[in-house]
């Protein structure tokens, strides 16, 4: 048997927005709800403390509540319930993100505190098998290429 990992590489950015891909569903079924959250609580801990912090909310319990969110989100993307839709509206998270200058450089950040979440929350404690991991590290990788606003640092 070969073993697999996650390749957790990052597309360039080149001012293009390739299609998205929606996650394997299989990754919300293996980690569930309260592991997506808990997986969005950690990430958002390590938004709080980065370099890009300035982009988000300055008070760690609006931070949490951030999360609280985007868990939802993600919750929906992978085929969940549409708590997102109900508790926040249609998505349409371009808009949402216009009013915040997310460069490049930016989504680097923001792509690298992602991956060190999931190798804490997802991979180490063994809730979801190398591929399924892999299908939502692809999507977070060109959805973070749609967020991007600011071409240049």
């Amino acid at each position: 048997m070969q073993f697999q990992t996650v390749d957790f590489h990052i597309t360039p950015f080149d001012g293009t927005n390739p299609p998205v891909t929606k996650p394997d569903p299989k990754f919300l079924h293996d980690i569930g709800e309260e592991g997506m959250r808990a997986l969005l609580r950690s990430f958002y801990t390590k938004l709080y403390h980065s370099p890009i912090a300035d982009l988000f909310e300055e008070e760690f319990e609006a931070m949490m509540q951030a999360a609280q969110n985007s868990a939802d989100f993600f919750i929906q993307i992978c085929g969940g319930p549409k708590y997102f839709n109900k508790r926040r509206g249609a998505p349409q998270m371009r808009g949402r993100h216009a009013p915040f200058r997310i460069t490049p450089t930016a989504r680097l950040h923001w792509l690298t505190r992602f991956e060190e979440a999931i190798k804490e929350e997802v991979i180490a404690k063994s809730l979801s098998d190398p591929a399924t991991i892999q299908s939502f590290w692809s999507y977070l990788d060109i959805f973070s290429l749609w967020m991007i606003n600011t071409p240049y640092d």
